[in-house]
């Protein structure tokens, strides 16, 4: 068989999977199935990208309708995104296939990486297709954060329809999908169109703040923060993320001027955008919440300082030999969870979240939504930061018994790294298991218990467990915590560093010392999460981030030993203190 034989077999077999997935009874579960299918490994950290999780619109389907058990090897090259989008693109140009398939093979094409944005870069310069067609396309486009030349979007914004379908009138402000490509293209030019949106309250003006934001248009710095007060809701949090966004010094006094001159309970949004663009985050008082804490923050802020202060580690009270807790004031956040960039074309301004070591992204947490589910993915790995950190705790952790003010002094300097707030730590021997077979993680297992507790109304029936999987070998508690209040209390630590590098003869070193006796610690930076997934399922999360002692967790978990770790947990942000409480209870070294 000649090469442009194969080539041909190759296509024509693409083209029939995609059809068979777009004629499928649930079009976003197969094709999501049909672009998934390519036998990552586990540990690779490679998440594909879908609509958000709590949607349920695209789960992975059977086996059958793909084919994926007769699949020919050919098809799992490293070509095949570029034969998906071929297949994509060719039955967008056909008037018939685009009729009834449009939004999903525009979505399609945003899931393909490289090969789907070159796609769509094609599709959106073609001239013939309504403007429907081209809205579809480009916000595909814009969710996938591509940048359009200005040609392209100039004429876009002369032929784009209006929310109903009829022609727009000339003096309308621009459909959102246009603003928010204008942000992401990098052209200044746009900028006083964007601006002109800001006093419109018809327009997406919250999106004309984050596209100014994204364009780093600072002559819209004082514009944008001097109208907060004229915005309420998602486009107050949308101003204000535009201001961090631009990084502007210039918006903080119109920020202090807002805290002091309005009556606002919601306080967050400005304060957040404070303590980024000036470096001071001062201490507030634990647990306040409501009128308290807005209160407290217009305190923080009343005497106009902007100046970082020291870092100072406070409050110190050591509980018992496996509990204590501190305070961090002014603390330099190197290592903590942050929100991440407003995602181009969500209607969220403050949604995802990640953990991240100066400020780069290790782990994307997601939202803190309470009602979908928690799910962490690997995004990257730190610069060697992680390591840098653990040299600098490891002296008491050889044998680390109890928890005395002595050993907190000396690591004030590390515990200053951490983001301002209130800390827990305990001393715990928790029972672990290495895992790296996503049906065996719990961040599968919870939602094949879900599926069976829901029967014939499950979302999460034909879920597999890949979907489910952060992209890395973990540690997790080898059953959910006992006695807790919440029906399951799961448990999960992920590593800083990739677990291939760990060193098998060190690895081997700490077995033998744990069963001779040893005791090692591990320093973990962990948080209490809570979610009632879909309002039906309550579950509850231990969550953390390995600082130090790879090498001996996965001792411990080889050794079969509960492993000797210092959980250090945040406790600001809602019922975390229950949780711990219940973690200790069960796993308190000495306790």
């Amino acid at each position: 068989m000649n090469g442009r034989t194969r080539d041909t077999e190759d296509h024509d077999t693409v083209r029939v999977r995609l059809r068979a997935a777009l004629r499928a009874a649930d079009q976003w579960t197969a094709l999501h199935a049909l672009n998934t299918d390519r036998n990552d490994e586990p540990d690779r950290p490679e998440q594909p990208d879908r609509p958000e999780r709590s949607d349920q619109q695209d789960r992975p389907d059977s086996p059958d309708l793909l084919g994926r058990s007769d699949r020919p090897d050919h098809l799992d090259r490293l070509d095949r995104p570029a034969r998906l989008a071929e297949a994509a693109e060719e039955l967008y140009r056909s008037d018939a296939d685009r009729a009834a398939f449009r939004p999903y093979l525009s979505h399609f094409l945003k899931s393909l990486g490289e090969p789907g944005e070159a796609a769509l870069r094609r599709l959106l310069a073609e001239p013939a297709f309504t403007a429907e067609d081209r809205r579809d396309l480009l916000k595909a486009a814009v969710a996938r954060g591509l940048r359009l030349p200005a040609e392209l979007l100039r004429s876009y914004a002369e032929q784009a329809p209006a929310p109903g379908g009829d022609a727009a009138p000339t003096d309308a402000p621009p459909a959102p999908e246009l603003v928010d490509a204008m942000g992401l293209s990098g052209d200044l030019s746009f900028a006083p169109r964007l601006g002109a949106l800001l006093a419109d309250p018809a327009a997406p003006r919250g999106r004309a703040a984050l596209a100014l934001g994204r364009l780093g248009a600072r002559a819209w710095t004082e514009p944008i923060a001097g109208r907060l007060c004229e915005v309420t809701g998602l486009d107050h949090t949308a101003f204000v993320v535009a201001l961090e966004l631009m990084g502007d010094p210039a918006a903080v006094p119109h920020l202090l001027r807002w805290l002091a001159e309005t009556g606002e309970p919601r306080v967050y949004d400005v304060h957040h955008a404070l303590v980024r663009l000036t470096g001071r985050d001062p201490l507030l008082p634990e647990g306040a919440r409501g009128a308290e804490y807005a209160a407290a923050v217009r305190a923080a802020w009343a005497d106009g300082r902007t100046e970082r202060t020291p870092v100072a580690v406070r409050d110190l009270v050591v509980e018992s030999g496996a509990r204590a807790r501190f305070s961090v004031d002014g603390g330099a956040g190197r290592i903590r969870v942050a929100h991440d960039p407003p995602s181009p074309g969500s209607t969220r301004p403050r949604w995802n979240r990640s953990l991240t070591f100066d400020g780069k992204p290790l782990y994307r947490v997601g939202s803190s939504c309470d009602t979908c589910e928690l799910g962490l993915a690997l995004l990257d790995w730190p610069d060697g930061e992680a390591a840098r950190i653990a040299d600098r705790m490891r002296g008491r952790l050889a044998c680390l018994d109890r928890l005395d003010a002595a050993l907190f002094a000396e690591w004030s300097p590390v515990l200053g790294e951490l983001a301002t707030g209130h800390y827990r730590a305990l001393l715990l021997d928790l029972p672990l298991e290495r895992v790296s077979d996503p049906a065996r993680s719990w961040w599968y297992r919870r939602a094949a218990a879900r599926a069976e507790a829901d029967g014939d109304d499950s979302a999460y029936e034909d879920d597999r467990p890949e979907d489910h999987w952060p992209g890395v070998a973990h540690f997790q508690l080898t059953a959910p915590v006992p006695g807790g209040r919440v029906p399951f209390t799961y448990g999960a630590l992920l590593p800083s560093q990739p677990p291939q590098a760990l060193d098998p003869a060190t690895v081997a070193r700490h077995t033998a010392a744990m069963e001779a006796g040893q005791r090692p610690a591990a320093v973990v930076l962990g948080w209490i999460d809570d979610r009632y997934v879909e309002a039906r399922h309550e579950e509850r999360w231990l969550v953390g981030a390995v600082l130090d002692g790879h090498h001996r967790l996965a001792a411990y978990a080889a050794a079969g030993v509960p492993a000797r770790l210092l959980l250090i947990a945040r406790v600001d942000e809602g019922g975390e203190l229950e949780g711990l409480a219940e973690v200790a209870a069960a796993y308190g070294h000495g306790d």
